[in-house]
This record gives structure tokens, sequence and C-alpha cells, in this order.
């Protein structure tokens, strides 16, 4: 197989920015290896504050709260969820919209700006527009939506209306076949539609997510960077998770985002749109150097940037949950439906943060994948 040019990223700390060589075949092992996450180190004082910003006891300081607003999802795709056999959480355990809003008030209080909808599948949430109303005029400097996009053409004006910001738009395939044997479920033109619906309403940028998945999409990058610079629409190049519910993740499966990035690089040269120092979300950004748009990459297993994570999820049925891989949960909904005051919840969110570990340990031995699934958890 050809071996790709090298790929220089003055972000890459294990590389000390020597330039580094990487191309298809570096998807094996070796490639697996996990470099060393920086964080700062814990503060001489071990209690947790009891005022002023949602901080670790790393020193992160959490401003971007994931809101998951359902486990449901029309879709089954297959680095999420199993085709047949799902069993939804019973209705009276999701939370209320007047519960969603109130745990977003409290948190805008302790200093979270941003805040992501997710699921499942946020749109098939009945009068899912009545709370994102509710949540704009909280007053967070940025409210966004991840969606598989089926529901986007026919909600999307009334979602930019209500205060929604922008959209991210999954879609893992150009490839209308192979398109549905990842989602095994709908349409890749409903995707496309969706893609125009929501720059049409103002839901921009518009981000694509592409989960990629060696022997299943990754011969789809080059088309896929092509279609970033076509469009100016920003797709995001995700590393393959061990979030599947039906447990089938291999580490053969990831795509490392260097590999990704030498690729694209070697057709259409790229440069650093973003730091890491200074840009604490998940995607790596990266221009391409004649002007024709960017991509991203989200390196979670290959490049771990949990050193700058400032995320906090709120699961469907109430758990706040300080990573993404975590199997720890901090209940707000028992707290809530008990009669908890909005000072309990807000030590509940602080106590939350401060016991959020240095790192996720995907490349630990001793790691263990959550015992929820994506859609269970909320992307």
């Amino acid at each position: 197989m050809q071996r790709h040019g090298g790929f220089k990223d003055p972000r890459n700390p294990a590389g000390q920015g020597e330039e580094q060589e990487i191309g298809r075949k570096a998807v094996g092992p070796e490639s697996m290896k996990a470099v060393p996450i920086a964080i700062s180190s814990r503060p001489q004082n071990h209690s947790m504050p009891t005022s002023g910003p949602l901080i670790d006891s790393f020193g992160r300081v959490h401003t971007d709260l994931r809101l998951s607003v359902t486990d449901r999802c029309n879709l089954r795709c297959v680095y999420c969820m199993p085709e047949e056999g799902v069993v939804w959480l019973p209705r009276s355990e999701i939370l209320t919209f007047e519960e969603i809003e109130r745990i977003a008030l409290v948190a805008r209080g302790l200093g979270i700006d941003s805040v992501r909808l997710t699921g499942g599948e946020p749109l098939v949430r009945a009068s899912v527009i009545d709370l994102v109303a509710r949540l704009g005029r909280i007053g967070f400097s940025d409210l966004s939506m991840t969606t598989n996009g089926s529901g986007l053409v026919r909600l999307a004006r009334g979602l930019a209306a209500a205060g929604l910001s922008r959209v991210n738009i999954s879609c893992d395939s150009l490839k209308p076949q192979r398109f549905a044997e990842i989602r095994r479920r709908g349409a890749l033109s409903t995707v496309f539609e969706a893609m125009d619906a929501a720059e049409e309403a103002g839901l921009t940028p518009v981000k694509i997510n592409v989960v990629v998945m060696a022997g299943v999409n990754d011969d789809e990058i080059l088309d896929l960077a092509a279609f970033a610079r076509d469009t100016r629409r920003v797709v995001r190049f995700i590393e393959f998770m061990p979030l599947d519910a039906g447990q089938s993740w291999e580490r053969s499966k990831v795509v490392p985002g260097e590999a990704i990035l030498a690729l694209i690089n070697d057709v259409w040269p790229l440069e650093p749109a973003s730091e890491r120092s200074v840009d604490a979300a998940p995607a790596d950004r990266y221009r391409f150097v004649d002007g024709c748009g960017e991509i991203g990459v989200i390196t979670s297993v290959t490049r771990a940037f949990c050193g700058s994570c400032n995320r906090l999820r709120l699961t469907a049925d109430g758990a706040i949950r300080n990573c993404l891989f975590a199997n720890d949960e901090h209940p707000v909904r028992d707290l809530l439906r008990s009669g908890g005051t909005d000072a309990e919840l807000a030590m509940l969110l602080r106590q939350a943060v401060w016991a959020k570990r240095a790192g996720h340990g995907i490349n630990d031995p001793s790691f263990l994948r959550p015992t929820r699934s994506m859609s269970m958890i909320g992307g």
C-alpha cells in the first residue's frame, strides 16, 4: 500500500515538532499507543471549592454542558445501537422540560455558557422547539444541537426562531448504499436536504460528523474532504470509540486521526486553525492552505485531549456524568424529585466535576468500557 507524505502537526506533543510519517498502514496496533496527557498538577488545597467556577481537582474549568433530551432514536447506526431489541427508558424516568430548564439555570449560574442538545436523536422528542426556547431565554453564549438530520427539514426554521445557534449533522458516507448499511434506516438524500435546510434557517456553521471505521468507510476520507471544500461545510472526522451497544468495537477498526490528516494533506495541504491550549473543543481544526474551507479531527482514542476537557454531561434520565467514558454518575433527577433546593443541585454539580479523573484511560490495561452506550449517554 502506498505510503503518504508526512504531516507536520505542531500541536502533537508526542512529535515535539518533528515531522511525522503517517499513512494508511498506520492503522495497526503500533499507531494505537497513547499520547501522554498534559494536565495541571493537583492544587495544593485538595478541598472542593464551594464558590466560583466549576473546577475539578486538576484545575480544569468546566463551561460546556452536553444535554441529552432522549435516549430514543429513529436510526440504528452500527457504531451506536443494535439493529433490534432496543429497550427504551420509561417516559416517567426521562427529565421533563421544567426539570431540564431548572438544571440549566443552575448550571448557568455556575459558569456554564455553552449547551449542546443531544440524544438519542433530540428531534424525536415531542415539542423539542419549546425546550430550545426555554434554554434560549437563559442566555447561553452558544446553544447548539447534534442531530442525524432526519427531522431537520421540518423543524429547522422553528429551532432557529426559538434560539438554536447551529447544528452538527451526522453523515458517515456519501454513498447511498453504504450510508444505508451504516445507519440501517433512513436515506442519504434526507441528510443532504437537512444540511440545506439548516443553512437556509441560519443554523450555521453546519458541521458534519463522520465516524471513520477501518474497512467500512475509510476509503471515503478524500471524498469527504472534497465535500468540505466544495460546500464549505466543516467535516469532522471522528475516531471510532468503544461506545456501541453491540460491543463490536475493536482497536483494529480505529483509523487514527493522524492518518486521516496525512492522507488529506497529501492532496490538499493543511494548516492548524486552532490551538489546543486556547480551544477546549473536542475537534482539532485544520484549514486548507488554499482557503477552501476546513476540517476537524476528534482523536479520543489515539491522542486524548482530556487535559483541556471542559465538558459535563446530563443524561436523558437525569444523571450527571463528568466524562463520556466514565461509569460513575451523579443522580440529579432523584434530587429534584425529592424536593432538593437549587443550592443542593449546585453542590451536586460541583461534586460531580470535582470527582473527575485525569483522563478516560482508554489505552490503560485497566480500562472498562462504559456500561451505557452512546445513545444512552448523549454524545
